[in-house]
């Protein structure tokens, strides 16, 4: 597997101090680095500060498309007291300011042909939650270049949305699903990273008393997440509602079926935010992906090709 050569804008958490001399050798070697954009002005000119210098990346040259005007408006007033990478294509030195053109357009064609020419279906990545939408999240998987992970490939455990699981700003982790060489867009997945049926159940014993998330009510009982990728199910109760918090008791765990059977102690409405995830794989090519352990009856497994 290639290395990541570009990361996620914003994906480490400091911002860079630039030096004199480290801006010089940045724009003599096409080397691409970041800032935070600070304001976007009535032409959709963004202002980047690097420390104590500061560029502007002109609207044409903020995005990919930009130039021919097929970039949304909302892609670059979004970039606003966030990380933007660049390559600097002009820097003037005065003796009380200092001007510096930026070029964010030319970074992402970069990462963008390298991906394309590098990545392959199934390995695993660094991404960066940017927004959220009821099918999806779309995620940065370098220099702004965006990948959509549809709400079916975020868990195995099913979610009404996709703030269940994630926050824009989120650092995570991905495996690229597919790659559409022809329109150059990436889909991910997520829910392979999670774990196994096996390895969930693993951690948990039963008779214990653990915490889960009400996901869904149906006649004949009431799905509670355990973990991302593992849900049980308790007998049905007319007083729980989805999306609650629930305390509940292990009665049994089944490998055979991939069942694990609930009593439901407590449930409650809290606000909480995702819970750090906790990630099986995190680096790596993904070839095949069993979920069901070898002694269920059910096979289920996602192949990367």
């Amino acid at each position: 597997m290639p290395i990541q050569k570009y990361k996620p804008e914003g994906f480490e958490p400091s911002e860079t101090v630039y030096s004199h001399s480290m801006l010089e050798k940045a724009l003599l070697t096409g080397q691409i680095i970041e800032g935070r954009a600070i304001k976007c002005d009535e032409n959709g000119n963004l202002t980047v500060s690097m420390g104590k210098y500061k560029g502007i990346i002109p609207k044409a040259l903020s995005a990919i498309g930009a130039r021919e005007g097929n970039a949304k408006d909302i892609a670059i007033l979004s970039r606003v007291n966030k990380a933007v990478s660049f390559k600097i294509i002009d820097l003037q030195w005065e003796k009380d300011s200092s001007y510096m053109l930026l070029d964010r357009c030319s970074a992402q064609e970069e990462a963008l042909d390298y991906m394309l020419n590098n990545y392959s279906v199934g390995e695993v990545i660094d991404a960066r939650v940017t927004h959220i939408e009821p099918f999806g999240v779309f995620a940065d998987i370098g220099c702004g270049i965006i990948g959509l992970l549809s709400i079916e490939n975020i868990s195995v455990s099913r979610i009404s949305h996709p703030k269940d699981r994630f926050y824009p700003g989120q650092n995570i982790k991905v495996c690229i699903k597919n790659i559409d060489f022809e329109q150059k867009r990436f889909d991910l997945s997520h829910k392979e990273l999670l774990g196994t049926w096996q390895e969930n159940a693993d951690m948990f014993t039963v008779g214990q008393t653990v915490c889960g998330i009400i996901r869904s009510i149906e006649p004949y009982g009431v799905f509670i997440e355990l973990a991302p990728n593992l849900a049980g199910l308790a007998e049905y109760s007319p007083n729980v509602e989805e999306g609650q918090q629930a305390t509940v008791y292990i009665k049994n765990i089944i490998p055979e079926k991939m069942k694990i059977k609930l009593s439901i102690i407590d449930s409650f409405f809290v606000k909480r935010k995702p819970e750090e995830i906790k990630y099986f794989i995190s680096s790596g090519k993904i070839d095949r992906f069993v979920y069901s352990p070898d002694v269920s009856y059910k096979l289920i497994e996602t192949i990367f090709s």
